[in-house]
């Protein structure tokens, strides 16, 4: 039997839920990292999780992943909610596995559909809820959740291990966001990663053709959505003890030394799901 304890009553009818986007790509550590991810989704009330594939068709293990995660939030009493979308990047956009992963813009179009599907079945959503952008190779700290919730219209905090820093944040004096502390292109409008914000879901809709490009600059895709939603950082809400905690880290998955299987007569993982 399992258990799980978590910071809010799921049952509260006005707590507000959080919409989490994270587009994925097929890769030897998806699994791994959705995995990762589900299981703190899994400790935080009132989730709906749009999990975007970058493919054509939606692939068998994440279609197995979801089934079975839903089938355990089930049995743990979660109300858990899981939407599988599915879009390819376009062929030019594409990362080859030589590339930098800045070489070229990534998830653009994942979180488009996201954000066309929300907009789509604005019907059946919790219109006091918050949309939050979370890749599946991020950290998150479970207070971060619960900072985000009553977001107004955009909230923000700091994000680690980013841009070159061990922290990029903006900075705030009297409650209200006066500046960025960051080195990586500073003159941006919104100087931020996509794991430092989330956005009122009413924003959102009111605001339907706010969307990602894939033809912006190397890091300019938050400024550019955010230009979009606000007429500028003095409508941002200050989070996480007016943005002096970090409660979300961009790590990365070291990539998986897989040299040993050309030796192989038959792939290791022949016949089993990792």
């Amino acid at each position: 039997m399992y258990s799980v304890k978590i910071g809010a009553n799921q049952s509260d009818p006005f707590l507000p839920r959080i919409y989490i986007i994270t587009p994925t790509y097929s890769r030897p550590v998806q699994k791994a990292e959705l995995t990762r991810l589900s299981h703190t989704l899994l400790l935080v009330p009132k989730i709906h999780w749009i999990l975007v594939e970058d493919a054509a068709e939606k692939s068998a293990l994440v279609s197995a992943f979801i089934s079975n995660l839903l089938s355990f939030a089930k049995s743990i009493g979660h109300d858990l909610e899981v939407t599988h979308l599915k879009i390819p990047t376009p062929s030019n956009y594409k990362l080859k596995s030589s590339d930098p992963s800045w070489l070229k813009p990534r998830g653009v179009v994942q979180r488009n559909e996201a954000l066309k599907w929300l907009r789509e079945n604005d019907h059946n959503l919790d219109k006091s809820g918050v949309v939050y952008f979370a890749d599946d190779d991020n950290t998150y700290d479970l207070r971060l959740f619960e900072e985000m919730r009553y977001t107004q219209k955009v909230s923000v905090w700091p994000v680690a291990l980013v841009g070159g820093l061990y922290v990029e944040r903006p900075l705030v004096s009297g409650g209200k966001v006066k500046g960025w502390n960051t080195v990586w292109r500073p003159e941006r409008a919104f100087p931020i990663d996509m794991a430092g914000f989330a956005v009122n879901l009413k924003l959102i809709l009111d605001r339907r053709k706010a969307n990602f490009i894939l033809d912006v600059p190397r890091g300019y895709q938050e400024s550019f959505f955010l230009k979009q939603l606000l007429r500028g950082v003095h409508e941002l809400e200050p989070k996480a003890d007016d943005c002096s905690k970090v409660y979300v880290w961009h790590t990365r998955t070291e990539q998986p030394k897989l040299r040993h299987e050309k030796h192989l007569k038959v792939p290791s993982n022949d016949g089993i799901e990792i």
